[in-house]
């Protein structure tokens, strides 16, 4: 499928508005860098706690903030999850003594604010040893035939229909335990005098000390730089060192102009958005290679043209896969970015952004830096055989 069919756009004659257009976006971009000290990171390279709750229902996200707030100092983010009745309650940067004591104190907060009756076991929050337990004494005054084994076995048949889809941790009645083998009429009785059922269940919840988080960001950095620093080299080999270092500045403006932004929105950088960039590096440089490709191939069929000529004939061949593929690209991204939620939000806010900024770099960047650079290297060339 071809969109355009020999168009003839003077692309290298725009250059200059794009070329201004990224110096503009990166002055803003360092700009914010400058006035907010820095990338705004998330707990996964800062250090902190994340605590994931399921609820019977939609979440009272203002009301979880409000009381997580006011028993934990320092900001408190609570994430809904789209399409779930869940929600991610964080917390920043502490020592690791006081992020485990953060997420001990986020439970009790929760139970309090959230829970069942105390004088009941809360069967939502419960381990299947803890129910064993609470119907143990129960049972028996009930006269209900069980021995150890099958307490156990029932404790845990509940526990394992309580975690699966559609409940997936959160009973809303305990008549439902009756679909559970070994559940009988009598042991439902105990169980609804014993027991009762909490608003919500705490799913998982993970702590990284600013140590490790430390760890992950100098990794983070190093991936992106080993991947492009790989990409140099394979372009150094599949073309020339031109090609690969053209391709390569454009690839760092890219991810430049995406921090930049990210820093001038307030977004967080965490593992997810470090996945989106290394994609946009990907992608980007794919873009570029078929740019490039398409030169080499004009080079050798029209080597009497000048080499500006070739580079706009070449971008001009490649423009109908380039609105095909990043147009198509870019709706999915912007899908995700509004129907997302905010869990993937970073992510596809990398991914929206990088589309667009790689996109026209691959034409108006790359492109350009190749035309320099030959343009650079000829003429010390004639510099040399001037002088000889």
């Amino acid at each position: 499928m071809q969109l355009f069919k020999q168009t003839n756009i003077d692309f290298i004659g725009k250059q200059k508005i794009f070329i201004g257009l990224s110096l503009v976006l990166l002055a803003v971009g360092i700009g914010a860098w400058v006035t907010k000290g820095g990338l705004k990171y998330g707990i996964d390279f800062t250090g902190g706690v994340n605590v994931n709750v399921r609820f019977t229902g939609a979440p009272p996200v203002d009301k979880i903030r409000a009381a997580i707030s006011a028993r934990i100092p320092g900001e408190i983010s609570v994430q809904e999850v789209s399409g779930e009745n869940e929600v991610i309650i964080g917390t920043g940067l502490r020592s690791e003594a006081e992020l485990n004591a953060a997420r001990g104190i986020m439970a009790e907060t929760l139970a309090a604010t959230f829970g069942a009756d105390k004088s009941k076991l809360d069967l939502n929050n419960a381990s299947a040893q803890a129910l064993a337990d609470r119907l143990r004494d129960p049972l028996q005054r009930a006269a209900v035939p069980v021995n150890e084994d099958q307490l156990k076995q029932i404790a845990q048949a509940v526990m394992d229909f309580k975690n699966t889809p559609p409940r997936s941790g959160v009973l809303t009645s305990l008549d439902q335990l009756s679909q559970v083998q070994g559940v009988t009429p009598q042991v439902l009785n105990v169980l609804k005098q014993e027991c009762a059922l909490g608003r919500f269940s705490i799913r998982g919840a993970e702590v990284i000390g600013p140590k490790i988080g430390a760890e992950l960001r100098n990794k983070a950095v190093l991936a992106t730089l080993y991947a492009l620093g790989g990409m140099l080299v394979y372009l150094a080999f599949r073309f020339e060192f031109s090609y690969g270092l053209a391709a390569v500045v454009a690839v760092f403006h890219d991810v430049l102009i995406t921090l930049g932004l990210f820093c001038l929105f307030d977004k967080e950088i965490s593992l997810n958005v470090i996945a989106a960039l290394l994609t946009l590096v990907g992608y980007s440089m794919n873009d570029t290679i078929v740019v490039f490709d398409r030169i080499r191939e004009t080079l050798k069929m029209s080597r009497k043209d000048p080499f500006v000529k070739v580079v706009n004939d070449s971008i001009n061949q490649t423009l109908s896969r380039t609105v095909l593929t990043s147009g198509l690209t870019f709706i999915s991204a912007l899908s995700l970015l509004i129907f997302g939620g905010p869990v993937l939000n970073g992510f596809a806010f990398a991914l929206v952004v990088g589309i667009l900024i790689g996109t026209y770099s691959s034409i108006f960047i790359a492109s350009p830096l190749l035309i320099w650079y030959r343009n650079w290297r000829e003429s010390g060339k004639k510099t040399v055989a001037k002088a000889a």
